[in-house]
């Protein structure tokens, strides 16, 4: 029965806001109740039902002050199942990259992962004979713990880090899945592919040391450090005219310019030596700007036709280019009637810190996928020598794990891979092309490196990161640890190396093109 205005009136002292005074009225009532006002007795006396109460104030500290009875959790053999073991799996899908090789410093802090550990999920070494046949892994094909164990290992804490499992999609968590679980690496390489990842390699560190002896001093902001970006780029320019791309439209920073245009592009070193000595006299059209902030364009072969090059020039704002350059794929895409957006791609390469700090990486990001702006994709490469300037402290350069999470906010895959393991950086490559491809969305490549001179040629870096270029003094190129890596194992002899060498060397102080594939006679289609 619903409760008059009146009677509602008369119990409203009870109601929560004065629950505090009440229960200290009450108190005091059992304590003393001489001490209250009658009117407040009579109540509290017509609540007892004929029994005496006890202070509620012992029971609440009664409560405060008593432990919570811990049990231990036994695990045994008989109680584990498929349900763990799909756990430990998912474990390393998510947080494998925290743990994975990436660094070719090893400066990165080791952390324990619980999650990781056998233990976390009721497992352990008694287990591993045991067989379990797990939904989505492998075909669901039965396989002892201790094979399944191993090949998440070497899926994904080996040179490369996923980062994937952030993504709502099913579609494209599956596909990723099937590309790289159930194998040692996602592609393998014959001994012809090796040998041509090394003189690539040679040739991009080629560069760098000709240029250091012939022009001591100067800015040139080099690559030294990043040397497997060349075969990087090598694999996404052939991989994409495979698939019938017509056009790939690059931008990028200084860092590496000089080598990207002399080695990927085609600019004839003599260009460059002209350049160094600053004659801009014979170019009436010459800008006067910087050479590495120039632009450059060529065509390339590759196995399924030819492929214009397009680099866009670029001002000292480290990321101002992006826009413009997909702009400019926008306006190609339109030319060509390219609606499925096969036929012009977007190359951007990015600086670490510039890639976490500036604002105009979220706005192209935020943009990617709209019907005015969207390009159908862009693989963006973050050339990560983990330092910014002078700032190489996570904790001072922001405020994410990685300076690729911004990208996480339109579910972008992330794949960080060592700079040091030219291979893997090749795979990485390979898996943007063919994500892209598939999905026309965006992907990150983070490709871990370093930087072996300062921010410029000019600058000492052991006054700023003494710890960082320690390691890096003391390491070797990224040419010699690929060459003694396929020198070992027979993929390749000395002879051949040192033949590399010297053909480039050749080629450089001859002012001729060293860059490969390159088209001789330009379709202009």
């Amino acid at each position: 029965m619903t409760k008059s205005i009146e009677e509602r009136f008369e119990e409203s002292f009870k109601y929560g806001g004065n629950s505090q005074y009440l229960d200290h009225l009450y108190e005091q009532y059992l304590k003393d109740p001489s001490k209250i006002k009658p009117k407040w007795k009579n109540y509290f006396d017509s609540i007892q039902n004929g029994q005496t109460d006890q202070s509620h104030k012992q029971i609440i500290a009664q409560f405060k002050n008593k432990k919570p009875e811990t049990k231990k959790l036994l695990f045994s053999t008989e109680s584990t199942n498929s349900s763990d073991v799909q756990n430990l799996i998912n474990a390393y899908r998510r947080r494998g990259h925290q743990v994975a090789k990436i660094d070719p410093l090893h400066l990165r802090k080791e952390i324990n992962i619980p999650e990781l550990e056998l233990g976390f999920h009721g497992l352990s070494s008694n287990d591993f004979e045991r067989e379990f046949s797990i939904s989505n892994f492998q075909d669901s094909k039965k396989l002892k713990l201790s094979e399944i164990l191993k090949s998440i290992k070497e899926t994904y804490t080996s040179s490369i880090g996923y980062e994937f499992m952030h993504i709502m999609n099913s579609e494209i968590r599956t596909w990723f899945l099937e590309k790289i679980e159930g194998k040692s690496a996602p592609y393998d390489f014959n001994n012809e592919e090796k040998q041509h990842i090394l003189k690539r390699l040679v040739d991009s560190e080629g560069l760098e040391k000709f240029l250091a002896s012939k022009y001591p001093g100067a800015k040139r902001f080099g690559l030294e450090g990043g040397e497997s970006l060349v075969p990087l780029l090598d694999t996404i320019i052939e991989d994409f005219g495979s698939k019938g791309a017509k056009e790939l439209v690059l931008g990028m920073s200084h860092r590496g310019r000089l080598n990207v245009l002399i080695n990927v592009m085609g600019k004839k070193p003599s260009e460059l030596f002209t350049e160094f000595a600053e004659d801009f006299e014979e170019d009436v059209e010459h800008t006067g700007d910087v050479k590495y902030h120039l632009g450059f364009s060529s065509n390339i072969l590759t196995s399924g036709g030819e492929v214009h090059l397009a680099l866009g020039s670029n001002p000292s704002h480290l990321e101002i280019v992006n826009p413009v350059i997909l702009g400019s794929v926008k306006a190609r895409q339109d030319r060509r009637q390219d609606k499925e957006y096969k036929k012009v791609i977007p190359i951007l390469m990015h600086g670490d810190a510039s890639f976490s700090a500036q604002g105009i990486v979220m706005e192209i990001l935020q943009l990617s996928q709209t019907r005015a702006y969207g390009v159908g994709g862009t693989v963006h490469i973050v050339v990560n020598n983990q330092i910014g300037f002078t700032t190489s402290l996570k904790e001072d350069a922001r405020s994410t794990e990685y300076c690729t999470d911004v990208a996480k906010m339109i579910e972008a895959p992330i794949i960080h891979v060592n700079g040091d393991d030219p291979e893997a950086c090749v795979m990485a490559a390979k898996l943007a092309v063919e994500y892209r491809d598939e999905f026309n969305r965006d992907i990150i490549l983070d490709f871990v490196c370093y930087r072996r001179r300062g921010h410029n040629e000019t600058d000492e870096p052991f006054a700023t990161q003494p710890l960082m270029y320690g390691e890096i003094k003391a390491k070797n190129t990224v040419t010699e640890l690929y060459y003694d890596k396929l020198s070992s194992s027979g993929c390749v002899e000395q002879d051949q190396y040192e033949k590399f060498k010297k053909d480039y060397r050749t080629n450089m102080e001859k002012g001729e093109m060293v860059a490969e594939s390159m088209a001789t006679d330009p379709d202009h289609e």
